[in-house]
């Protein structure tokens, strides 16, 4: 068993983050070594496929729903940087209500668009080639959110612009930080804000994607019970019977 211990690392990769990547003359050179009965270079791609399918899903899915953006620390989209000084105000004369409604409405507005991620990224996992899913199994801890990202941010960026500025108005965001901004606007001595309210709610809605992707990223790496077909069964089982 010794003589294969270093091709454990091709695998037990999926779930681990400290591993360096081969050439592709390397990754072929360790697959033919592989005992009979080994997952093959098509199964390693089709099993990272179907994990990240499941963790991109449940990502998506996550977000998409009721408090997904709001009620997550790590992807709550807050007043922009350069009108947090007009939230400020707003909580200093006794307005918290509504910098909190504005704040609500752009993670409401961020959780509509998000219904609309999950295609977009499924289409990047289904055009994924071995290259890439080699790539991925042997590259760093965010190799697959660094795919994706430059996979699916113009096509997000595409599908959320539109479907953000509508839930900015569905859900009254518009009107809350137009009756934000006119609230410090009309104050003097101050630089007035005009902020591109849908830009900025795309871009943080699409940074949030991606946070969550790299959260989702690192379950796959490292979960060793996520194995809920076949493939995924023989390529995390290979690793387990080699791994010591």
């Amino acid at each position: 068993m010794k003589k294969f211990r270093p091709l454990l690392f091709v695998f037990s990769a999926v779930f681990m983050s400290s591993f360096t990547a081969h050439s592709q003359s390397q990754i072929g050179s360790l697959l033919n070594k592989l005992p009979k009965g080994s997952p093959s270079s098509l199964e390693m791609g089709q099993g990272i496929k179907e994990a990240l399918q499941i963790g991109i899903a449940k990502g998506a899915d996550q977000l998409s729903a009721k408090d997904g953006f709001l009620g997550n620390p790590s992807v709550k989209i807050l007043f922009p940087p350069e009108a947090q000084k007009v939230e400020k105000m707003l909580r200093s004369i006794g307005l918290g209500s509504l910098a909190d409604n504005v704040i609500t409405s752009l993670n409401r507005a961020a959780e509509d668009a998000a219904k609309n991620a999950k295609p977009i990224f499924m289409q990047a996992i289904k055009q994924m080639t071995i290259k890439d899913a080699t790539n991925i199994v042997l590259g760093d801890q965010n190799s697959a959110t660094e795919y994706f990202r430059g996979a699916t941010t113009a096509p997000l960026t595409e599908k959320f612009s539109p479907v953000i500025a509508a839930s900015l108005n569905k859900v009254g965001a518009t009107k809350y930080w137009s009756d934000a901004t006119r609230q410090y606007n009309k104050l003097p001595l101050v630089k007035h804000v005009s902020t591109d309210l849908p830009a900025y709610t795309t871009q943080k809605a699409i940074d949030g994607m991606f946070i969550q992707v790299a959260v989702e990223e690192l379950k796959v790496r490292n979960n060793l019970g996520a194995r809920s077909t076949p493939v995924l069964q023989k390529v995390f089982g290979f690793a387990d019977k080699n791994k010591k």
